[in-house]
């Protein structure tokens, strides 16, 4: 099976399986207790805390661990709201569904007002929009948060300009960047974010961990309670064999970037998409001219639908996805690639390819005709289902 579905999750390296595995074997005391493997498991905790932060940018003191991206994105939106009286969130129709649909939760059940914010057609955000809403209700506003690189097209977003300008305005600045953490280097500090929020599945680490990077002295309550893990941040017993695993994967990651790794993946995933349109003339590489991850590929088929070349692809041993993993079993088409302002037919039969770290050009080579197959066999059901 050639996976190019990276952006829902990625292979456990063998470093980080190992690491799971002694950690489930041999720490397996509670972190908290005081008693010497209470205190074994919580040097794993910490060492594991200091290398995660340096992949980060962050300092050890920063950082909180968390169940992973959904959990501290929503703890990054609900946990600054907690920790203030201003009661606007901005953000992007162009987010992660978990940054997105709590927005509008929050809307509905009057817990904040929502600022949506604009964007140009390849789903870049407007810096300039959001400079004019700071100036205009900068101090009834809570929290600004747009992703550091879109999960379904790979646009890259100025977020060192919107950080800068919410600093200016004295706005808290979150970035969901749990596909560009462990994919590009990351240095909180230089992007000038507040809170930063990460998975380790999305780097080759265990699924079930991720964190949460806090500037110190960024206004931030905890939103689960029963106990003072986290720095009274995150409630609950930490995840020893999760979080050494996420250590496992930060040094993997750090070993990586200090290569050629991201303009290595970058080569392979132009490769894709010259041998997919020099197949099919008529394919559409969304977000084509903007800076985009180097592993993202969003390919429109248009007039196809995007789940039967899934089921095409999947036959002929080539995983894919439409759009995000978590809503790629619904008919609808995605909502990002609407607010992009694509046509139905367009975003329907859309279909992402992610790259990782395992990537090789031989894969490339050999799912780019398997792509070419698929879209030929549902061409040919479609035209024979509509009696052509």
């Amino acid at each position: 099976m050639i996976d190019l579905d990276a952006n829902a999750t990625t292979r456990p390296c063998p470093e980080v399986v190992q690491a799971v595995r002694e950690a489930l074997e041999r720490d397996w005391a509670n972190p908290s207790s005081i008693h010497r493997g209470g205190q074994a498991a919580r040097r794993v905790v910490e060492l594991a805390r200091a290398e995660i932060a340096a992949l980060l940018g962050c300092s050890e003191r920063e950082l909180v661990f968390t169940s992973g991206g959904t959990e501290s994105a929503d703890l990054a939106i609900r946990g600054s709201l907690q920790a203030t009286a201003r009661r606007v969130v901005v953000t992007s129709p162009l987010e992660h569904a978990a940054v997105r649909d709590l927005a509008r939760r929050l809307e509905a059940h009057a817990v904040a007002r929502v600022i949506w914010l604009e964007h140009d057609a390849s789903g870049r955000v407007s810096v300039s929009h959001l400079e004019r809403i700071l100036a205009e209700s900068a101090v009834d506003i809570a929290v600004v948060s747009v992703m550091a690189a879109n999960n379904e097209t790979g646009t890259i977003q100025p977020v060192r300009e919107l950080a800068r300008a919410c600093r200016a305005a004295g706005v808290t600045f979150h970035t969901d960047a749990t596909q560009w953490v462990g994919k590009m280097p990351t240095d909180m500090s230089d992007m000038g974010v507040d809170l930063l929020s990460c998975s380790a599945h999305k780097l080759h680490g265990p699924k079930g961990v991720g964190a949460l990077a806090v500037r110190r002295g960024t206004p931030l309550e905890g939103v689960l309670t029963g106990g003072p893990q986290e720095r009274e941040r995150r409630a609950g017993t930490e995840n020893v064999p999760g979080i050494a695993g996420f250590a496992a994967a930060a040094r993997q990651a750090q070993a990586w970037l200090a290569g050629a790794g991201p303009a290595a993946g970058a080569a392979l995933r132009d490769l894709l998409e010259r041998l997919v349109q020099a197949a099919q003339p008529d394919a559409v590489i969304h977000a084509a001219q903007a800076a985009r991850l180097w592993n993202t590929a969003s390919v429109a088929f248009p007039g196809l639908e995007a789940e039967a070349i899934l089921l095409a692809l999947s036959e002929r041993g080539v995983q894919a996805s439409a759009g995000a993993a978590c809503s790629s079993g619904s008919l609808e088409p995605s909502p990002v690639l609407l607010s992009m302002g694509l046509p139905e037919r367009v975003a329907h039969g859309t279909v992402r390819f992610s790259l990782s770290r395992e990537t090789t050009e031989s894969e490339i080579r050999e799912a780019a005709r398997t792509i070419h197959a698929a879209v030929e066999a549902v061409r040919r059901s479609s035209s024979h289902a509509l009696g052509r």
